[in-house]
């Protein structure tokens, strides 16, 4: 019996979303992972951090702008439409997910020195704001305790954030969970502005698209 990764990495695919249809090859296997990831477990790439490379990163550090990873893996889920008539009766998808102390250190750090919790992808919004509702803040600072667990947040208008002060984001898919989270954060109105003028001026939507910065 060998361990099941390696067979999946001989044998298998690159899991990309359900609309891109072409078949994964070699150049899927570089583009659709973050430069940055470590933990096995996901079934889709967070799509926000594709846009960002080392070279980025080190431009981002030398101008003082902190970092510190999350894990959140993302589920087959998260391509699945919401069906219901009302958003309260959705039942999401469960996903794993890890804030670590590190990364609760650094929000302390960040706060103290007034600084702002910028999360890359919805991915890291859910694992902040899970680890919030479900480990405990420290008020004062707006931070979460370290915390791992499955999750089952679903963030939709009127949600108060406890974690994140703004967002980078891709553009998402109609009737889905990740786009009723931008409204949450941005409202419905802007968000349908901001739509609007994205496809107004042909903005490339999805995994491999554009992505806005959103201000809370």
């Amino acid at each position: 019996s060998e361990p099941l990764l390696p067979l999946l990495e001989q044998y298998g695919q690159t899991p990309l979303p359900p609309y891109i249809t072409h078949t994964p090859d070699s150049e899927d296997d570089k583009r659709y992972q973050t430069v940055y990831a470590k933990t096995p477990g996901a079934v889709a790439a967070p799509t926000a951090g594709l846009h960002f490379d080392d070279a980025l990163l080190e431009q981002l550090s030398q101008k003082g702008i902190n970092t510190a990873f999350v894990t959140l893996h993302v589920g087959a889920g998260t391509f699945q439409p919401v069906r219901v008539d009302e958003i309260k009766d959705h039942i999401m998808h469960a996903e794993w997910y890890e804030v670590p102390s590190e990364v609760v250190e650094a929000i302390q750090a960040a706060r103290a020195a007034g600084g702002r919790i910028i999360a890359v992808g919805t991915t890291s919004v859910r694992a902040l704001e899970s680890a919030a509702q479900f480990g405990g803040t420290i008020e004062a600072l707006r931070c979460p305790i370290a915390h791992q667990g499955d999750t089952r947040l679903f963030i939709t208008p009127g949600y108060q954030f406890k974690v994140v002060d703004a967002l980078i984001t891709n553009f998402h898919l109609p009737q889905s969970t990740l786009l009723m989270l931008v409204a949450a954060l941005m409202g419905l109105d802007n968000m349908k502005k901001t739509y609007d003028h994205a496809i107004r001026q042909k903005y490339r939507f999805f995994s491999y698209g554009d992505s806005m910065f959103i201000d809370l």
